[in-house]
């Protein structure tokens, strides 16, 4: 039995045991896993073929996002962050987010620590800008991160900016070069923390950091760039005002929320020739059985009906929600990753699993007849 072949049977592993209760993944902790339902085959995680949609693709449909080995939510150690960075390479993942943003630098240093003993040919490796990290030895700023690297950050969307914050990352990474650099929540919901209405910082950033990366783009230091953001309108005004070649968009495109994205934001970024990374397709977790929905930590009034009318309809047919979740995020032709968190490789491999099981066409039919997605919603093939 191959590698990919242990990974995929271990993560499928435990159905019986929270098949009565398929939403306790919360009472068990940090770390725990949903486990897969469905027939799980050894198919290999698909890519981006070359002439898709989007003048830039990753070389993987599933990708890992960085905020857990950053020490979102909880605490986690070099050592496990490892074991999960190396098992979602051995199982064929190779999309690779982080942010200076996610520990004060600790996710680059996690993820460098491992990436670095592979070719960057074989991987794509996306990072952001927008703050810079300084060394202090004093009282650290009040974050979502637990216990983050001593640094203090600040915001700066300038050219100069841009370029440091760029260099920086390639240092904290121990990489030559970064595929992708998003500007990084320059967006609505952050206005309080940008100190500022968006709409300022975004002024700065197309002075400063929109030119910078695209020079950066010529220069070949990175080969595309664009918004991370978890609203639309800084992303759509970018099209408008420079070239970007992809977006990170999380908190948008979700199995409960999604008609915005489907139906605004995802048509006018395929106009412009770009492509989507969804971020949060899991919704940080309240799509993997914990009772935490994003990042803010209020879980929406209509959330749990809808996510337990969801979750009959999964029953009946056999599939757990987690991979409902990520395969329907994975569906529309601009995206071309999505990019769930994970903690643990037992969590990463059950992401991989999940893409690798077919969910009947009646499932799908379903939840369109309840309502429960948009009608025009793409869904995978079965």
């Amino acid at each position: 039995m191959n590698a990919r072949r242990q990974f995929l049977s271990a993560a499928a592993v435990g159905t019986a045991a929270l098949a009565a209760s398929p939403l306790l993944a919360q009472a068990a902790g940090p770390g725990s896993v949903l486990p897969t339902r469905g027939q799980v085959s050894a198919r290999t995680l698909a890519t981006n073929a070359a002439g898709q949609a989007g003048r830039y693709r990753p070389h993987t449909r599933l990708g890992l996002g960085g905020v857990a080995i950053g020490n979102g939510f909880a605490a986690t150690t070099d050592a496990i962050s490892e074991a999960t960075l190396a098992a979602a390479y051995a199982a064929g993942v190779r999309c690779f987010d982080t942010s200076p943003w996610y520990g004060l630098g600790l996710s680059e240093r996690r993820y460098g620590h491992h990436l670095h003993n592979h070719p960057a040919r074989e991987y794509t490796l996306s990072t952001k800008v927008g703050r810079l990290l300084t060394a202090t030895t004093g009282a650290l700023q009040k974050t979502m991160w637990q216990e983050p690297s001593p640094f203090h950050y600040r915001y700066d969307y300038s050219a100069d900016g841009t370029r440091r914050s760029v260099e920086d990352s390639l240092n904290r990474l121990g990489v030559s070069q970064l595929d992708v650099v998003f500007i990084h929540d320059l967006s609505p919901d952050n206005e309080k923390d940008l100190g500022m209405p968006w709409e300022q910082r975004f002024a700065e950033a197309a002075k400063g950091a929109m030119p910078a990366l695209t020079r950066m783009r010529e220069e070949g230091l990175i080969k595309a760039w664009g918004f991370g953001v978890n609203r639309p309108e800084p992303a759509l005004r970018a099209i408008d005002e420079a070239d970007p070649d992809i977006f990170l968009l999380a908190c948008q495109y979700s199995l409960l929320d999604h008609d915005q994205a489907l139906h605004d934001t995802f048509p006018k970024i395929a106009a412009h020739g770009a492509s989507v990374v969804v971020g949060s397709p899991l919704l940080a977790g309240y799509l993997a059985g914990r009772e935490r929905y994003l990042y803010d930590g209020t879980v929406p009034a209509w959330a749990p009906d809808k996510r337990a009318k969801v979750q009959a309809i999964c029953d009946r047919h056999g599939v757990d929600l987690r991979t409902a979740a990520l395969q329907f995020a994975d569906a529309p032709a601009v995206v071309s990753a999505v990019i769930p968190g994970a903690r643990t490789p037992e969590q990463v491999l059950a992401n991989v699993a999940s893409m690798s099981v077919a969910i009947p066409a009646a499932f799908w039919a379903e939840l369109k007849q309840q309502q429960l997605i948009a009608a025009d919603a793409p869904v995978p093939n079965a």
